[in-house]
């Protein structure tokens, strides 16, 4: 599969040193109101909006992101597959896509109001059809070493604690299995990163509030959970602690997002 413009080589360097175990929503001491009411009322009210935001917002690289994410997965068999925080299912769906129909893809999210429009969407394609259920990526409710491939979209730094958010996918993944994390990131290159540090602290807030109206900043919140979130070999480190081996990330579009990968 073709990679995502900008695709940088992966990058599997060796763990760094031991560091503090700050939550991943701290900052100069400052926390990130991440709870999980906070969280959860701010996606009801996106709902609406939230995929038509995601894709104008991001000039629909976003698409590309995700589907470059379901050609890494080593789908094998007929063991299903998980994704956490799968909002309204758009990575869910593209996996089901590529498994067929003989795999069960199970879509969790802890907002009603964002898998009910992942429900529309696959009534809309019989060959996308998804298993959505409300449950919550920190107590997912699945035994041990089930599925093949456990997935999450832009949605593990919403996780009020990402190392218990971590464990979790980690205890429900079958060994040999592949843990697959997509998220936002910050590019390095100068020039790039201020430019694009400027858009998306000031120019999408805007923009995103104006049209997903909503009281809880979503668009402002956008920007502070990626800045505060753990990236690059931060987060592999956190994936190896958690029991996942040859853990490794690949920036995407010139760092703005990356994909984490790990085998249990």
């Amino acid at each position: 599969m073709a990679s995502p413009a900008g695709e940088s080589p992966p990058s599997t360097s060796p763990p760094s040193p031991p560091q503090s175990r700050e939550p991943a929503g701290a900052v100069d001491g400052r926390e990130l109101d991440k709870s999980d009411s906070r969280v959860r009322e701010m996606f009801r009210q996106i709902a609406p909006q939230y995929d038509r935001m995601n894709h104008l917002l991001s000039m629909n690289i976003d698409r590309l992101w995700r589907r470059y994410t379901v050609g890494r997965l080593r789908i094998e068999g007929t063991a299903p597959i998980l994704d956490c925080c799968t909002g309204t299912g758009d990575l869910a769906i593209a996996i089901k896509r590529r498994a067929g129909a003989d795999v069960p893809v199970i879509g969790a999210d802890f907002c009603f109001d964002m898998l009910a429009i992942g429900h529309q969407k696959s009534a809309q394609n019989r060959q996308s059809d998804v298993h959505y259920l409300e449950a919550d990526t920190q107590r997912l409710p699945f035994p041990d070493n089930h599925f093949q491939c456990v997935t999450v979209a832009f949605g593990l730094r919403n996780v009020a604690d990402t190392d218990r958010g971590i464990a979790e996918m980690v205890r429900v993944c079958r060994p040999e299995g592949q843990v697959a994390i997509l998220e936002f990131s910050s590019p390095t290159a100068p020039g790039l990163k201020q430019a694009y540090g400027f858009y998306f602290r000031h120019v999408l807030p805007r923009i995103g509030q104006w049209l997903a109206r909503n009281d809880k900043q979503a668009y402002a919140y956008l920007p502070e959970s990626v800045g505060q979130f753990p990236c690059g070999q931060a987060l592999c480190d956190r994936l190896a602690a958690a029991g996942l081996r040859n853990t490794r990330f690949r920036p995407l579009t010139f760092g703005i997002a990356s994909l984490y990968e790990g085998t249990k």
